[in-house]
């Protein structure tokens, strides 16, 4: 909210002689509420602007007035990123794009950001960064991947520290918190970055304990207590943890006598075999 309309609301208030307690019980909603649209953290809907507009004898237009300007619509130029547009391709809309400062589209296409060092383009069709700065750029899609027009091999982006998850999360926080002022609880993707890595090294390392389980229970938890205010008894996914562990050791410890047991009947197996021929040599020997 504007920190002029702000100040109206909290001068407003007072000049009625009102509390922000007694304000919250005409309009029926928390102090809290009446507290950050104060602040400027919040603002008001479209029912709570007329009930106090109502309340305080004034129209909704000497409430809302302010000396700010108001900023012209980008629709059509933020409309000029289309879906059917392709990376790399030279049409009119995107010379327009490049003569832009900053820019940042989302849609059905997907999110393409854009300022005075590159590009970054994150949708259906693949990851697409281009570095005007150093001159390079990576092209991540079900082609393959192209570092500066270089092709590598599929086992180049399965290794985990090349897939840009970081990059990938950071945009998602960004478009979060820009579209819908979703900052909090918007930085529970950050959580993401270090499971994803750590999966991707317990597949490679075949071990179940390089997996940062306990971050995994940390995110489940905080999901439960901000989204559900489950917070009791959501700290039961704690106990969670040492039940991991000890699961993932019994397996290992399974799978480790198995694989003994395969090798030990496999060196009986081998001097059954050697004990077989040396008897056959003796035999030939003696006639």
């Amino acid at each position: 909210m504007n920190i002029e309309i702000a100040n109206r609301l909290v001068n407003l208030r007072k000049s009625n002689n009102l509390s922000q307690e007694a304000l919250a019980e005409k309009l029926g909603i928390s102090r809290q509420a009446v507290s950050k649209w104060e602040r400027a953290e919040a603002s008001p809907d479209t029912d709570n602007l007329i009930l106090l507009a109502r309340l305080y004898g004034v129209s909704l237009d000497e409430l809302l007035k302010t000396d700010d300007e108001i900023p012209r619509p980008e629709a059509e130029e933020a409309s000029s990123y289309t879906e059917s547009e392709t990376w790399g391709e030279g049409s009119a809309s995107e010379q327009d794009e490049d003569n832009q400062e900053e820019y940042v589209h989302v849609g059905p296409g997907g999110v393409h950001v854009k300022d005075k060092n590159g590009e970054v383009h994150v949708g259906w069709d693949g990851i697409h960064v281009d570095d005007k700065k150093k001159g390079d750029n990576v092209h991540i899609d079900k082609k393959g991947v192209y570092v500066n027009g270089e092709k590598y091999d599929k086992e180049w982006i399965s290794h985990h520290a090349h897939f840009p998850m970081f990059l990938v999360i950071m945009i998602a926080y960004i478009v979060i918190g820009c579209m819908w002022n979703a900052w909090h609880p918007g930085w529970l993707l950050f959580l993401l970055v270090p499971i994803w890595y750590s999966l991707v090294d317990a597949i490679e390392k075949k071990n179940a304990h390089h997996f940062a389980y306990p971050v995994l229970a940390t995110l489940i938890f905080l999901c439960l207590g901000i989204f559900y205010m489950a917070w009791h008894p959501g700290w039961v996914v704690f106990l969670t943890i040492p039940l991991y562990y000890s699961l993932v050791s019994y397996i290992q410890a399974v799978r480790g006598r198995h694989k003994a047991g395969k090798e030990n009947a496999g060196m009986q197996g081998d001097g059954y075999c050697q004990s077989n021929y040396t008897e056959g040599t003796g035999d030939t020997d003696e006639e």
